[in-house]
């Protein structure tokens, strides 16, 4: 099982010192990944699920945040869980990945997609509420075909992006493409994980019979498209308070990965949470 733990700058805050000082402990502790998240903008009255947020709330922006991640640790891979996928220009975020997998020799590699379930922000971001899927299936298909293009160039005619004979450098570090983990719970996330993606990441608010169909959606997608469902990664939400049983049974599902956060803002008591945590699955 691999670990990694999701910083949410709305909960915890942006100040410099403490995202460095918990990204380099997470790293010492041993976890595989650091995760951050995404929303463009909110407005009063704005829920997450059934969770009202207040519109002050300070949520970051993924890719700047794991930058900075990126300078001041070794290893960490970095993740977004996830990064609003319709709402950004495919062929600018092609380039804003790439050179962060240049800068981090290769650690870009947990991009988490979402499609996001607001319709004001889908509207604050020039984005039709309802083609935000066919949007994201789309940018996936030209993030991939501009990562592995050439000095020739290539071209692309879609519903939502076209361009002919361009071309797009740098390129991932040593490698044609950047996985991608599709986020969502939903039967359309499920298919576009086994279609498009490298990895499901599916949410909350569903119960275990709906995941098991979700994760078999996925894998006879993956199938009929005659690609590989064996290796596609699966990862869950998990927490601090889990036991070695519990990660053993999320294993027995199928799940690859699970991601955890601090259940404080405190820094020193961060810190301690990890290390408990990473003491009592061996981490390290």
């Amino acid at each position: 099982m691999k670990y990694g733990l999701v910083y949410h700058t709305g909960l915890f805050g942006i100040d410099p010192e403490q995202v460095r000082a918990l990204a380099r402990h997470t790293e010492q502790c041993g976890f595989e990944s650091f995760f951050t998240t995404e929303h463009i903008a909110l407005y009063p009255g704005v829920t997450l699920g059934r969770m009202p947020i207040a519109p002050d709330t300070p949520i970051a922006d993924p890719l700047e945040v794991l930058s900075f991640v990126a300078g001041v640790t070794e290893r960490l891979i970095l993740g977004t869980s996830v990064l609003l996928l319709p709402f950004h220009q495919p062929v600018v975020l092609a380039k804003r990945l790439a050179t962060i997998d240049q800068l981090s020799r290769g650690r870009m590699r947990l991009f988490g997609i979402g499609v996001g379930a607001l319709a004001k922000e889908a509207e604050a971001a020039g984005v039709d509420f309802h083609t935000r899927g066919r949007r994201a299936d789309e940018a996936i298909d030209v993030l991939r075909l501009l990562w592995a293009g050439d000095a020739d160039g290539v071209s692309f005619d879609g519903e939502f992006y076209s361009f002919t004979d361009l071309c797009s450098f740098p390129k991932p570090y040593q490698a044609r493409t950047l996985p991608i983990h599709v986020g969502g719970s939903s039967s359309a996330a499920a298919r576009r994980a086994g279609l498009r993606g490298d990895g499901y990441f599916p949410g909350g608010g569903i119960n275990g019979e709906q995941r098991t169909a979700q994760l078999d959606l996925m894998r006879e997608s993956a199938r009929a498209a005659g690609r590989d469902a064996d290796a596609l990664e699966y990862t869950r939400w998990g927490n601090t308070a889990m036991t070695p049983d519990d990660v053993a049974a999320l294993a027995a599902e199928g799940v690859t990965r699970v991601i955890v956060s601090p259940t404080t803002a405190d820094l020193a008591e961060q810190k301690k949470e990890l290390s408990a945590f990473a003491e009592q699955h061996g981490l390290g």
